[in-house]
């Protein structure tokens, strides 16, 4: 078959950069198709096109694509473990062909609509998928890197999408806003045209086909033959998690049990932070930036358009602190940190627009000032709110029901985005400066929410997770295999061990008493586990120093040992030419 023909001449990193091209170009779907309705909606032949619809018809016909993603999702979670990654890719791509072409050639305003939600349901698909798709063909160290990794991809797309709004703003034809939707279809066509010529992942491939079948596309994903003793390990991991997941497969209704596992209290945590993302308000400037310059700060539309590309372009910029951050500080931190970054600066930028709203004048201050929040303000939602969003759900969710809650949180995410961009454009319009202050305040309620509720996830295993939500019985069974941890195994209060004690050994503070006992035992956990992490990477420091003063010690030793016999023959062979010097004299 041509095709498999084609696939096997990719081995190793080839291969990986191969299917990870087509993962990042289904996120770049993803933030091409957000940006690209900034310049849309502000275009004068697109109203002129959609007989000049209101501010709230505008909201709707633009928040569509986000009922549609909805409802992407839940099929996502559905139907992708029979179709498989890639043909679920497949289908998602080409739905939202199907929506790309539909809304590009739209003359009406419900051919848009319709196209609007089938472009949304292709993009559903799509982001279900690849960051599964992902996970399962990277090695376990690259992992992840993977998330932020497809979520800068995003934001190119974002940019790109702004980039070619501004380019095509000079174009005085309908082209001006049908160019810029059609063009996704190049990344769409990239993923028709490369995908089906890739092996689908090793992990489905043993669990839906044959184990044979799945080794020979896990031999060439890592490079290796067959019967490598790594390519094996990895082969017999696969096949026990495999076994695991047969008998904790859960159902729909394991969503809403606790199974002694609190597996519903995790699933509510999932779906809340993912909408609470979107109540942060980020899509407000996704969305609507060059409205917001317009009609906030009084720009004209071509600069309005143009601070749109430069807003995004710092965006991605800014979105690289986070590779660093996202491990290393933690992921509640983040949220609690950022939210509230996010909160002063939108008061600052409601004090702004007032000043720009009340002015008889251009007050280029304030014009200035109003700018710099809004930069300010995605700068706190790519470090706080954007990669560590997507990160928690797989973590906090426990196996039994971790690929349905995961695709539901992510349908979750999509329907805040709908809310947010359906009240949007007659926010703006109608209540001025105040419409920041309301986001202002959400985000405030976001923090203090992560603050009571939310447990660190990150710095340990996920079973370590799982263990903090445990009761008694769950705990005893994983202790045997988690190999001890911080919560005593045979303690079945959620204050057992020290949890009603501070790290000093002291009662914890009455504001600390309201938090949700779980989240001081993370706490601890985490300390622990990060203590005990430190404290390897000590010891291998003393290890590896010890061994290269052995080694340098070793080698002089050696050299002195070389320098010795190497002095031992020149004097044997001085020796030996005076001798026959010698020789040579008697003989005269």
């Amino acid at each position: 078959m041509p095709a498999m023909q084609g696939t096997k001449r990719l081995v190793g990193g080839w291969l990986i950069a191969a299917i990870t091209s087509v993962c990042s170009s289904g996120f770049l779907l993803f933030g091409y198709d957000q940006g690209v309705m900034s310049g849309v909606v502000i275009s004068k032949y697109w109203l002129a096109q959609m007989d000049h619809p209101s501010s709230l018809m505008v909201g709707t016909m633009t928040a569509l694509y986000d009922v549609g993603a909805v409802f992407g999702a839940i099929g996502a979670a559905l139907t992708g473990e029979q179709l498989g990654r890639k043909r679920t890719l497949l289908l998602g791509t080409s739905v939202l062909i199907v929506g790309t072409i539909l809304m590009a050639s739209s003359y009406e305003r419900i051919q848009f609509m319709v196209s609007r939600v089938c472009t949304g349901i292709g993009i559903g698909y799509i982001t279900s998928v690849t960051p599964v798709m992902q996970a399962e063909v990277s090695a376990a160290a690259q992992r992840g890197w993977q998330v932020c990794c497809q979520l800068t991809t995003m934001l190119g797309g974002l940019m790109m999408a702004y980039w070619i709004n501004y380019g095509f703003f000079f174009v005085h034809s309908s082209a001006q806003w049908r160019f810029p939707l059609a063009f996704q279809l190049v990344f769409a066509m990239y993923i028709m045209l490369v995908a089906p010529w890739l092996p689908d992942t090793p992990r489905w491939l043993m669990r839906h086909r044959t184990p044979a079948e799945g080794l020979t596309v896990l031999a060439r994903l890592r490079g290796r033959d067959e019967k490598d003793p790594l390519v094996q390990m990895e082969k017999d991991e696969i096949m026990e998690a495999i076994a695991i997941e047969a008998q904790e497969e859960g159902s729909w209704a394991d969503l809403f049990r606790n199974n002694g596992i609190s597996a519903n209290k995790r699933f509510y945590l999932a779906l809340g932070i993912q909408f609470m993302q979107q109540m942060s308000g980020i899509n407000i400037v996704t969305y609507y930036a060059p409205t917001l310059f317009t009609t906030s700060l009084n720009m004209t539309q071509e600069m309005s358009i143009l601070m749109g590309c430069f807003l995004q372009l710092w965006y991605i910029i800014a979105s690289f602190l986070t590779w660093y951050t996202i491990d290393r500080v933690g992921r509640r931190l983040l949220f609690i940190s950022m939210a509230l970054g996010m909160c002063l600066v939108l008061v600052a930028e409601a004090i702004a627009v007032n000043r720009i709203e009340a002015a008889d004048y251009h007050d280029t201050a304030a014009g200035v000032a109003a700018v710099f929040f809004v930069f300010a303000f995605e700068a706190c939602f790519t470090w706080g709110w954007m990669a560590t969003v997507w990160v928690y759900p797989p973590e906090i969710l426990p196996l039994k029901i971790r690929a349905k809650g995961a695709a539901l949180a992510a349908g979750a995410d999509f329907l805040g985005n709908f809310l947010v961009v359906e009240v949007t454009p007659d926010g703006v319009k109608n209540l001025g400066w105040k419409f920041y202050i309301v986001w202002a305040v959400l985000n405030l309620v976001n923090a203090i929410i992560v603050w009571l509720f939310y447990p660190e996830t990150g710095g340990q295993p996920l079973e370590a997770i799982d263990r903090l939500f445990a009761d008694k019985e769950q705990r005893r069974r994983a202790s045997s295999t988690l190999g001890g941890g911080v919560v005593s195994p045979d303690d079945d209060s959620d204050e057992a061990d020290t949890s009603g004690l501070a790290d000093d050994g002291k009662k914890p503070s009455l504001l600390s008493r309201l938090q949700w006992s779980i989240v001081r035992k993370a706490d601890r956990q985490v300390k622990a586990y990060r203590r005990d992490a430190a404290a390897a990477r000590r010891r291998r420091r003393r290890v590896s120093d010890m061994t290269a003063v052995s080694d340098t010690t070793t080698a002089r030793d050696g050299y002195d040992n070389d320098d010795e016999e190497e002095r031992q023959g020149r004097r044997a062979r001085g020796g030996k030419v005076l001798e026959d010097q010698r020789e040579v004299v008697v003989q005269k």
